[in-house]
């Protein structure tokens, strides 16, 4: 039986500070999530294996997920954008669908993003979507915003409840595989 095929992937969420990126990440990888709100400092770097279908076989590929997290502040974005976009092979743009501003800023993040990546597989996510009440964003919103960039594909969720969380990220791993497997890629992480 042959070996089973992995490549390594480096992922970044991007999007306003508050929007719960990290959350996002903690419910993902430890299915944890806190109420208590923490600004990320700098960059974090966590990493999960997802399995998904290889494209060209058919056959089980893992995708094991460099999932690096970023402080939102906008001042920071231009500072740290060579070093935390460098490399990266798919993204997450968070909006937080309780402030409307958050996805007006999204523009900015995936252009920042851009300069650096070129066109990297994307998810959009308009998280939150357990604070009903409070929204001021609709799955629509979110979806004419991200009908401008190539193959969108966007999803509600809720760090907190978990909907939605494994399927965006299972479907970002399943975008990263139809987009080839190049093992060089693979290298050029093993060296960030």
């Amino acid at each position: 039986m042959p070996a089973k095929k992995s490549i390594k992937r480096k992922i970044c969420l991007i999007g306003e500070g508050g929007v719960g990126k990290t959350s996002l990440i903690k419910r993902f990888v430890f299915d944890q999530f806190s109420d208590g709100y923490l600004i990320t400092i700098g960059t974090k770097i966590t990493k999960k294996e997802v399995t998904v279908k290889n494209p060209t076989t058919g056959d089980d590929l893992t995708v094991t997920m460099m999932i690096w997290d970023i402080m939102g502040q906008k001042g920071f974005r231009e500072i740290l954008r060579e070093a935390y976009f460098f490399g990266a092979q798919g993204a997450m743009a968070v909006c937080d669908i309780t402030r409307k501003e958050t996805l007006d800023e999204l523009e900015g993040w995936i252009q920042s993003m851009n300069d650096i990546t070129r066109d990297i597989p994307l998810v959009f996510i308009g998280n939150k979507c357990d604070l009903t009440n409070e929204a001021e964003i609709t799955f629509n919103d979110v979806k004419d915003f991200a009908s401008k960039y190539e193959e969108p594909t966007v999803f509600l969720s809720s760090a907190k409840t978990g909907v939605n969380v494994n399927l965006a990220f299972k479907t970002l791993a399943d975008k990263i595989a139809a987009k080839g497997i190049d093992t060089k890629e693979d290298q050029l992480l093993d060296n960030l």
